[in-house]
C-alpha cells in the first residue's frame, strides 16, 4: 500500500486530477492525504467567513467544499494556500499580514512548505507567509507535515498499521523527515529534491531534540 501524503492545500480529489494530468499512473499509489482536507475542516469551524491569500484556483477549491470567504476586511480567520501567482515572494503579503494582526486574526497555513520546485524554479509556500506572520507576533494554526495530524490521518486511510509497519519517503527536511521522525517512523531521505543534492545534515537529530534519530537511507531520486 503506498499513500501520498502532501501538503498540497487542496482536497484529495483536486490531487489526484493533477497527478492524472502530469503522468503518474493510478496504480502507482493506494490513497492519498492532504493537508488541505484537514485545512478545511479548521476553516468550516471558524467563526463566519474567512479571509483568503492564495491562488484562484484553491479558493474554488476551499468554497467548493462550503468554505465562504471574505473579500473585505471583517473576518477572525486567515486561510493561507500559497502565493496568488501573481505576488511571487512572500514578503509582498506584508501589509496583509500586517493588517491581520491588527484585528488579532488567527491565520490557517493549509501548507507548512516554505518553498516547492516547480519546473526547476522555487516558489513560495504558505508556511513562509506564514512564518512572516508568527514573526509579527500573529497566531498560525498548522495543518500538514510535520504535525502529527496529518500522519494520524494517513494511517487511519491505511487502515491503522503499526508504526513499526510504515515507511516514510520524503526530501523536505523540515516536513517530510522531520515529520516522520517526530512520529516515529522510519524513513528514506532523498537527497536529490529540495535541497539539491545535499547529505542529510549531522546535527539533525539534536537540533530537532530526536536523539539519535536518522534516516534508514538516503538516495539521490527515485527514479
Amino acid at each position: 500500500m503506498v499513500i501520498l501524503l502532501t501538503n498540497a492545500p487542496r482536497t484529495e480529489e483536486a490531487v489526484a486530477a493533477q497527478l492524472d494530468r502530469i503522468g503518474l499512473p493510478r496504480g502507482a499509489w493506494t490513497h492519498i492525504a492532504t493537508s488541505g482536507e484537514a485545512g478545511i475542516a479548521g476553516l468550516l469551524a471558524a467563526d463566519g467567513p474567512v479571509g483568503f491569500i492564495g491562488s484562484a484556483g484553491d479558493r474554488a477549491i476551499l468554497e467548493g467544499r462550503g468554505v465562504i470567504i471574505d473579500d473585505g476586511n471583517e473576518f477572525t480567520d486567515l486561510a493561507v494556500t500559497g502565493i496568488d501567482g501573481i505576488r511571487m515572494n512572500a514578503a509582498d503579503y506584508l501589509p496583509e499580514l500586517e493588517d491581520a494582526r491588527a484585528r488579532n486574526a488567527t491565520m490557517h497555513c493549509l501548507n507548512p512548505d516554505m518553498l516547492v520546485i516547480r519546473g526547476g524554479v522555487p516558489e513560495a509556500c504558505a508556511g513562509a507567509i506564514a512564518e512572516i506572520y508568527e514573526n509579527l507576533g500573529g497566531q498560525v494554526e498548522y495543518y500538514g507535515k510535520p504535525h502529527a495530524h496529518i500522519y494520524e490521518h494517513a494511517l487511519k486511510i491505511g487502515g491503522n498499521p503499526e508504526k513499526s509497519e510504515v515507511l516514510a519517503v520524503g526530501d523536505g527536511l523540515p516536513t517530510d523527515v522531520l515529520g516522520a521522525a517526530r512520529f516515529g517512523l522510519d524513513c528514506v531521505f532523498v537527497r536529490g529534491g529540495i535541497h539539491a543534492g545535499e547529505p542529510f545534515p549531522a546535527d539533525f537529530a539534536s537540533q530537532y531534540g530526536l536523539g539519535s534519530w536518522a534516516p534508514v537511507a538516503q538516495v539521490d531520486s527515485l527514479r
